[in-house]
């Protein structure tokens, strides 16, 4: 069991670094069509696909899968959501920020539904993650920022948060007594389906431009952000703990920076550098804390 966490781990590692080397082509798609435009047809494409493996591999048809399903959705939905519409009322560094402390709300929500125990190790691994995410984010803490911290930008990164927190621990539980494959569908075509009506409703319909930044942002967000992304998350959950998976996505806006570093020729500053650095830190204190005390046990 031991070496089968660690390996989860690992795999979770390569989603968070996937997960970050979407950021890049999906920015570049929305310089030609809408966020959830782009979003509907992401999500259209990975439901219908991941459908087909459903029927394909599934043992049976499972409607408590669809009800877990239809709730993961609507949290990873209001994720999104939160997180573009804080976009237009706060800079990105403080929404990167405030949205990336779910990795300090992750270990509150484990303990709320599975009264999981935390480790010191973990403590520590989340302070060092925390630290990480402000000089990654290129974050300033200011008198305005904390005057306006009850801002309509600062409000919706926080719901973000704590959206991705409740996926996390949501996911963890639903994985281990759901068909895994209709779960993942289930809650794409939620996603879907709440995409198009926000598009309709705020970007006038999902008429899409074809060109060339929207095709490489469909082929890597559905084939590897969503297929392989979010089974490898819902997989790895049942073998790992949801707060060690949280620490370990705050790698991706680590992956995220290197790839705009070496393909876009983004600039990364000293401190951003730091930062990344000392959440591959918190990464390995709590790997290796891990590994610690259950030899220790």
């Amino acid at each position: 069991m031991k070496n089968k966490e660690i390996l989860a781990d690992i795999a979770l590692i390569f989603t968070a670094i996937v997960w970050g080397a979407t950021f890049l082509p999906m920015g570049n798609a929305t310089l030609t069509n809408g966020v959830f435009t782009i979003l509907f047809y992401r999500f259209l494409a990975s439901f219908i696909i991941m459908s087909i493996i459903a029927f394909k591999f599934d043992k049976f048809f499972d409607k408590n899968s669809l009800k877990s399903g239809l709730l993961l959705g609507s949290v990873l939905f209001i994720g999104f959501a939160s997180q573009t519409f804080a976009l237009k009322f706060s800079p990105t560094s403080s929404v990167a920020f405030i949205s990336g402390l779910n990795v300090a709300i992750v270990p509150f929500v484990a303990y709320l539904f599975l009264r999981s125990k935390i480790s010191k190790y973990a403590y520590i691994g989340i302070l060092f993650g925390c630290v990480g995410l402000y000089f990654l984010s290129s974050f300033k803490f200011s008198m305005q920022f904390l005057q306006s911290f009850a801002g309509m930008g600062n409000t919706l990164s926080l719901i973000c948060a704590f959206a991705w927190a409740f996926h996390i621990v949501l996911t963890s539980i639903f994985a281990k007594k759901c068909e895994i494959f209709t779960l993942i569908a289930t809650q794409f075509g939620v996603v879907c389906v709440f995409s198009a009506i926000f598009a309709f409703g705020f970007e006038g319909g999902v008429s899409v431009n074809l060109d060339d930044k929207f095709y490489l942002a469909m082929v890597i967000s559905v084939l590897f952000a969503s297929i392989f992304g979010f089974i490898m998350q819902a997989k790895m959950l049942t073998l790992t703990t949801p707060i060690k998976a949280a620490l370990i996505f705050t790698l991706e806006p680590v992956s995220a920076g290197i790839l705009g570093y070496f393909v876009a020729k983004e600039t990364l500053s000293t401190l951003q550098i730091l930062g990344a650095f000392i959440i591959l830190i918190g990464v390995l204190i709590s790997e290796i804390g891990t590994i610690k005390e259950k030899a220790n046990r």
